[in-house]
Order: C-alpha cells, then sequence, then structure tokens
C-alpha cells in the first residue's frame, strides 16, 4: 500500500519551502496537482448529513454544503472562495466590459489565471473531502459596464484577503498555515491593484477602510465573510462545525 500525503508531505511537494516563489505556486495547480496524487486521505473528516435540498426563488432545487470541520473544513471554506472568485471573473474575461483599455483587460485576465489555480489547486489538495462545485448568482453585476465590474471585484478581493486573515488563526497544521498565507498575499496584491485603477487617489491600494492605524489589514470570521458573500451564493453554506479560536 502506498503511503497516505500528510500535511508534512505537502508543503516540500509544493515547492513552500521556496517561500517567495510565488510564481511556482500559481503554476502547481490543476493537472500538475492532480499527475502527483496530492490528497489530504490522510485527514478523516467526519462531516454532517447533507441537509435536504432547498429551492431558490427561481424554484430550482440547489444543495447545502457543509464545509466539514478542523482544518478540513477550513480549507473547504477558502474552496469556496476561490470558486466564487474564480466564476466571477471567469465571466468578466468571457464578456470584457465596454471600453476595457488592453492594460485592464491584461489584469483581469491574470486575475482570472490566479484565481482559477487557487480553485483548483485547493480542489485538489482537498481530494476526496473537498465540497461540491457551488452555483453563484451573479445577476446584481452589469458585466458590460466598468464600474459594476470593479465594484465588484473590489469586495471579492477585500473579503478574501479579510477572510484567510481571519481563518489563519483557526488553522492547526503550520503547513496549511503558510499555504493560506501564500494565497492571501496574492488575493492582497489583486486587491490593491483593483482598488489602484478604481479609485484616482493614490492611497486607496492600501486605504483607511482597510488598513488600521497599525498598517494591518481587516481579520473577518467566516461568519461574517459567508453572511456577506451570501447574496452570491446559490448553495446554502454550513459552517456550524468549523472552529471558532
Amino acid at each position: 500500500m502506498s503511503k497516505q500525503t500528510t500535511s508534512e508531505d505537502l508543503v516540500p511537494m509544493l515547492g513552500l519551502q521556496k517561500v517567495g516563489d510565488r510564481r511556482n505556486f500559481l503554476k502547481f495547480s490543476g493537472a500538475a496537482i492532480a499527475s502527483t496524487g496530492i490528497l489530504l486521505s490522510g485527514c478523516q473528516e467526519v462531516f454532517e448529513e447533507l441537509p435536504n435540498a432547498r429551492k431558490t426563488g427561481k424554484g430550482q432545487e440547489v444543495r447545502a454544503v457543509p464545509l466539514g470541520k478542523g482544518d478540513i473544513g477550513i480549507l473547504n471554506y477558502a474552496y469556496a472562495l476561490e470558486q466564487l472568485e474564480a466564476a466571477f471573473y471567469l465571466m468578466v474575461v468571457a464578456n470584457m466590459y465596454a471600453g476595457i483599455s488592453p492594460s485592464e483587460k491584461v489584469m483581469m485576465e491574470d486575475i482570472k489565471n490566479h484565481e482559477v489555480a487557487h480553485r483548483d489547486f485547493l480542489k485538489a489538495a482537498l481530494g476526496k473531502n473537498a465540497i461540491i462545485d457551488l452555483s453563484f448568482d451573479f445577476s446584481s453585476v452589469n458585466f458590460n459596464e466598468r464600474s459594476s465590474v470593479l465594484a465588484t471585484a473590489k469586495t471579492f478581493e477585500d473579503l478574501g484577503v479579510a477572510a484567510y486573515n481571519g481563518a489563519g488563526q483557526l488553522l492547526e497544521s503550520a503547513d496549511y498555515l503558510l499555504i493560506a498565507g501564500k494565497i492571501v498575499s496574492v488575493e492582497a496584491r489583486h486587491a490593491a491593484a483593483i482598488r489602484s485603477i478604481l479609485d484616482a487617489d493614490p492611497r486607496s491600494f492600501a486605504g483607511a477602510d482597510v488598513i488600521d492605524a497599525n498598517g494591518l489589514d481587516r481579520a473577518f470570521s467566516p461568519t461574517m465573510v459567508l453572511e456577506m458573500a451570501a447574496p452570491f451564493i446559490t448553495n446554502k453554506i454550513i459552517a456550524n462545525q468549523l472552529p471558532t479560536s
């Protein structure tokens, strides 16, 4: 029987000993991860029974999704958010807003590639413990209007940074914390980039609305983040087994 992959195996397999090598991390996604057989199969999490499906306002049934508990629950929480961001940017790139500049087009494509890499990495890393593919509702976004797209992107990127900052203290594995730290650093770059093109104020990339007097970004609990993301996620996310401290 082959040895099961553990958190101790995961970091060197990802090359995370090279902390500054963001490019290698982003390349290590999708098929590349799948080919290495990285699965968190050693983590036998006990999930609560899946609740009954619920109906949306359109009468369509969607599945409720329990995240699980412990580190697996937190990674599924991150995976849910990365699914949301990836789905959003895939729609942005598929229907670039009117009058988009060449530089903004490149930025959107790059951010999309990063978010898809994050999503695929977490899915592969979670293996059989991963939650289902979620459904989303972007009806409030006008994808043909620059201000609507960028305002939504700003919301998602700021929320992503606050989510990872708040979840880091809930992880038991130092290896998973290192991985989360590498992802949130990219999310923060996205947030700064979106803020810089959305607002002419040169200080907007790190505005007082997200950075406190000590130079620290916001940290939100999973409960806060999921409540703020709920209007865009059709599935009911069940997070009652996540750690709180």
